[in-house]
Formats: structure tokens, C-alpha cells, sequence
């Protein structure tokens, strides 16, 4: 008996493994299928998206007009970030023009805006956006970055966060301030060090001494396999991941959910996480959620996967097509599915607008679609 139990649990763990992986082409046809779908009652959640000003330059689309017909759609919620890259991109300079604009053009549609300050990470590949005459020197792999041992990168932080707040707090369209993105973690497989929690403590320190009013949004990515939670818990096992954290420091929890993404490519084919609905990563969203209720943390989907998730960087954008890792049915269904999670949830917010105006450009509107179905129909 002593070797049938670690057998058992062996076997049920591959076999956890194995219902999550999907071996699957990676263009499929368009099936117009997102147009009956069900759609389910929102309620009281409200919804937006998040634009990404790296991604509008990546696809060649135009900054301006991108958002403009984004916020011409019946949403409430709309996640900016302020990119230091592009903020300071040398000594002596700071430019919040473009961000400026943003904004504006946020209060004037009726949008009420989410702002992510950085300084380090920021939503958007790559995540980073440290400009490089800040960075003396690159930051070491595998180690947790501490205010101490990182004071030539914690103190320009300190300033940046500070001084975007300062420019931003007189605007009645900001409901609340993002530090960081995924902050504790690691920048996906690109990179292993982190910042250490008391680097990103004494960021948040800093923005609620800058404005006391608004609330804190801190975010993480939720594991929705066992492989992905698994592998979450082992590179963050000595200080906790951004969802425990979060849960510590913030006044909003964001979580980023992903219910399918691609692993390999073999070929004509893909090998894919496709999780969601089994016992590990339910049992670890309800005892997550359960958590931020007992401690009176708001709760909202700041990323709830509405583009595909491949193994290039940018998603791809196949003519009379879509990939598997998100058509436009699963716009809906991820959305159908996260609504449901809890009664309290407070907002939803989509992530994949820029591609759904890339794919409309290219001739196909069924992502748009599929969001707009949502906004009229929830």
C-alpha cells in the first residue's frame, strides 16, 4: 500500500495533464456560429477593454482612429497604461501627449478609465517597458529585485509612478490606479527574475500618498490548467504569486484568464492548454475568491481572453479564418463562463481589441461582432 497511493495520485495527475492538452490545427474556417450563441446576463458587472498602444504600433494600425472606434461602442470601462518607454525615452524628457489624448478622448466618449502607472511591467508585450538609459546594467535572471540592491531602478520608479499620478488625479474619468502588471511574477518565459513584494509595496505606498481617493488595482494571471498553476506555484513558491498578493495589497483584485493558449507547434498541428473546467483550477478560483470576499476585495476580470494566444508573439490574422486558440465563439463563450464565477464580479473587461480592428481591416467583423453581441445582449 505504501506505493499504491503515490501511483494513484501519479496516474490522476497525468491524467489531469492529458484532458488539458489539445493536439489541434491551428487555422480553422469562420462559422458565423457566434451570432446565435447564448449570451449570458451581466447584471450588475460592467464592461470594457483594455487598449494596448504597443500592440495599435505592432499591427500598423493608426493610434487615434483605433480608439476612437473602439469607445464608439456601448461600454464602461476602459484600462490605459502609461508606458515609461514611451513617457521618458531619454534623459531631460517627458512626454504625456499621446497619453494626454487618451485620456480626453476616454472623458469626452463617457468612458470611465483604468490607469496602469507601471513602472516596470505594463500590460502589453513585452510587459517591460524600462527605457534603457534608465537601466544601467540588466537585471540578473532568477533573482527577486529588492528596493536595497535595486535603488538605480526603485527610486526612478518611486518618481515615475508619483509623477503620472500627480498629472492624472485631477481627472474625473480615472476610477482607480493599476502599479505593475502580474507584478510578483516572472515576465512569462522571457525572463526569471521578479520584483520582489516589497519593491512593488513601496510603489503603492508611493501612489496612495500621491492620491488617497482612488482605489489600487493589482492584477494576476489565473492558472486555468493544473500544468499552468503547477508551474505558477513553483517559480513563485518563496514570496507568492500576483493573485496572493494582490489579494495583500490591493483594494482590486484583476485577474487575467486564459482559458486556451498555444505550447508548441509540431508541424501542420499545435499542442494547446485548454483548461477551465477541471477540478484543480476550479477549486483554486473558488478558494481564491472566497479569499478576496473574506478580506472586502473588489474583483474584476482585467483580462478575459477575447484574441488568440499562439506560439508567435502577435496573433496571427488568417484571411477567412480564425485560430483555435480563440475564435470569435469563444469571445463569447470565455465571457459566458467568467460571469458566472461569482455574483459580486465587478467588471469584465475584454482583451484583444486591437486585433479584432486588425481582423475588420482584413475583412473580418465577427470579433467585433461577437463583442458588440455581448455589450447589446448581456
Amino acid at each position: 500500500m505504501r506505493w499504491a497511493l503515490p501511483g494513484l495520485i501519479g496516474g490522476a495527475a497525468v491524467l489531469a495533464l492529458a484532458s488539458e492538452l489539445r493536439v489541434a490545427r491551428p487555422v480553422r474556417a469562420l462559422t458565423g456560429a457566434w451570432r446565435t450563441m447564448r449570451i449570458e446576463p451581466r447584471d450588475a458587472t460592467r464592461l470594457g477593454v483594455s487598449f494596448r498602444l504597443p500592440q495599435v504600433d505592432a499591427m500598423g494600425l493608426d493610434p487615434h482612429s483605433s480608439l476612437q472606434s473602439i469607445l464608439e461602442y456601448p461600454f464602461e470601462l476602459l484600462r490605459l497604461g502609461a508606458y515609461w518607454l514611451l513617457v521618458e525615452p531619454a534623459a531631460g524628457q517627458f512626454h504625456t501627449e499621446e497619453l494626454d489624448w487618451q485620456l480626453e478622448t476616454a472623458e469626452r466618449a463617457g468612458k470611465q478609465v483604468l490607469l496602469c502607472v507601471g513602472a516596470v511591467k505594463t500590460f502589453g508585450y513585452p510587459e517591460y517597458f524600462v527605457p534603457p538609459w534608465r537601466q544601467p546594467r540588466p537585471i540578473r535572471e532568477g533573482v527577486l529585485v529588492h528596493p536595497g540592491d535595486h535603488a538605480w531602478l526603485m527610486q526612478p520608479a518611486l518618481e515615475f509612478v508619483t509623477r503620472i499620478v500627480e498629472r492624472y488625479r485631477g481627472c474625473s474619468a480615472i476610477i482607480g490606479w493599476q502599479i505593475e502588471h502580474e507584478s510578483v511574477d516572472t515576465l512569462g518565459l522571457e525572463h526569471s527574475w521578479r520584483l520582489g513584494a516589497d519593491f512593488v509595496a513601496a510603489e503603492i505606498a508611493a501612489v496612495r500618498r500621491a492620491d488617497p481617493t482612488r482605489p489600487i488595482l493589482l492584477n494576476g494571471f489565473l492558472p486555468m490548467s493544473n500544468l499552468v498553476a503547477l508551474q505558477q506555484w513553483w517559480r513563485t513558491r518563496d514570496q507568492g504569486d500576483s493573485l496572493q498578493f494582490a489579494i495583500e495589497h490591493a483594494d482590486i483584485l484583476g485577474l487575467d484568464v486564459y482559458p486556451r493558449h498555444g505550447l508548441l507547434s509540431l508541424g501542420p498541428v499545435t499542442a494547446y492548454l485548454s483548461g477551465g473546467d477541471g477540478i484543480g483550477p476550479r477549486s483554486l478560483r473558488t478558494r481564491l475568491l472566497q479569499d478576496a470576499r473574506a478580506r472586502q476585495r473588489r474583483v474584476i476580470i482585467t483580462e478575459g481572453q477575447a484574441e488568440p494566444w499562439e506560439t508567435v508573439v502577435e496573433p496571427p490574422d488568417p484571411r477567412q479564418a480564425a485560430m483555435f486558440s480563440c475564435t470569435p465563439e469563444q469571445v463569447i463563450a470565455n465571457y459566458n463562463d467568467c460571469i458566472q464565477w461569482a455574483d459580486d464580479l465587478e467588471a469584465y473587461l475584454f482583451w484583444g481589441a486591437e486585433y479584432w480592428l486588425l481582423r475588420a481591416r482584413s475583412g473580418d467583423s465577427s470579433y467585433l461582432g461577437a463583442f458588440a453581441r455581448v455589450l447589446e445582449e448581456s
